[in-house]
């Protein structure tokens, strides 16, 4: 606990929280690293696996004697999907646990509970690396690690613009993320000179979804784009397969590939393709993915994904970033400044105007259960 005298004078002062580091009082050999991530709801398997890379990268780092001297502790908070229940947590991490970096969860609604969350608005932190496909949040106090949505659906489009397909059909869920993402996807069309065939929209009326599916498959497009969580295309796939059972249906990278495939079944999810925003996670190519792949065998009992792998990029990336600082809790100005660049074995995070870091994206097909880089 904080001494009184301490824990008087920061709550007098909000000038002093901004101002002070973080480091608890009882852990000045200890830097502290929250997250606040959904690991209990139905598609909790990407925070899971996220939180997996993360936590093997900061043992190995621990095991190694830590940063200059100082030992990582990294709590994590389950958020359930749910923006008020990210904003109590974050709150938590801030004031109780006082932690001096912030790591974002997964979804654009939970991200902006914690940025509009009273704590984190008084806090001196940035919310780093969350999982966001869309292009909704717009905060000088986000700093993203993946592509946005837009680099991954550019580069599924290319791949598919050399095999001539120039009809799209889009599946996307009711939901406002999902429509702002739609609305985005249109105006890339519309600039590329694709046609939009059909659009299906799912929500909670099954016949209208049967129908709007079924208009989909009779329109024969080249392939179609889904935009959603892994139920909701598991519902699309399962009833679209029924007459389109080899046309391509394509997902970005924060598609839950387990769930998607329990739901929808193996046959349903053949002919289908996900971007990546990180290199093979199986693959020993790079000193990144080899130095991943031996410490998740190290540590963990589970296997690798592209999931796990991000987070251990992230890790390592704010590692990097916190050892060049010239202060405690510097690191995200550090990551931000014009010309940053932290090498992380075959991969680089590099500093950018919009404050994303990697540009890295690669398209995987999704067969016989497994990701086919």
């Amino acid at each position: 606990m904080l001494p009184r005298l301490f824990r008087l004078l920061s709550i007098a002062s909000t000038a002093l929280l901004i101002t002070t580091p973080a480091f608890p009082a009882d852990e000045p050999d200890t830097i502290v690293i929250g997250q606040v991530i959904d690991l209990s709801s139905p598609n909790a398997a990407i925070g899971r696996d996220y939180v997996a890379g993360i936590k093997t990268y900061f043992d190995a780092l621990n095991a190694a004697g830590g940063i200059n001297g100082k030992r990582i502790r990294y709590v994590t908070r389950d958020d359930q999907a749910s923006p008020q229940a990210a904003a109590r947590a974050a709150t938590e991490l801030i004031e109780r646990d006082r932690v001096d970096y912030l790591l974002g969860g997964v979804g654009g609604g939970v991200t902006q509970g914690i940025l509009d969350a009273p704590a984190f608005k008084r806090s001196h932190l940035q919310l780093f690396a969350p999982l966001v496909a869309s292009t909704g949040i717009a905060s000088t106090r986000v700093v993203f690690w993946r592509p946005d949505y837009l680099q991954e659906i550019r580069h599924i489009l290319s791949h598919f613009a050399p095999l001539g397909m120039q009809d799209v059909g889009v599946v996307y869920q009711d939901d406002s993320s999902s429509q702002q993402a739609f609305q985005a996807l249109s105006a890339e069309l519309k600039q590329r000179k694709l046609q939009l065939r059909g659009a299906v929209r799912i929500g909670t009326d099954e016949k209208r979804n049967v129908q709007e599916i079924a208009q989909l498959a009779a329109a024969k497009p080249g392939f179609v784009i889904a935009i959603g969580d892994a139920i909701g295309t598991a519902l699309f796939l399962k009833e679209f397969r029924k007459s389109a059972p080899q046309t391509f249906v394509a997902g970005t990278s924060l598609t839950n590939l387990e769930t998607l495939r329990e739901l929808a079944g193996q046959r349903a999810v053949e002919w289908t393709v996900f971007s990546q925003v990180v290199p093979n996670p199986n693959n020993g190519k790079t000193a990144l993915q080899l130095e991943h792949l031996n410490m998740m065998k190290k540590y963990r009992d589970e296997p690798p994904s592209a999931l796990t792998l991000e987070g251990f990029a992230v890790a390592k990336t704010l590692a990097l970033a916190i050892r060049r600082a010239k202060r405690p809790g510097d690191a995200m100005q550090e990551l931000t400044k014009p010309g940053t660049v932290i090498e992380l074995g075959g991969l680089a995070a590099i500093a950018k105007p919009d404050n994303r870091l990697s540009d890295y994206v690669d398209i995987a097909l999704f067969m016989k259960g497994a990701l086919v880089f």
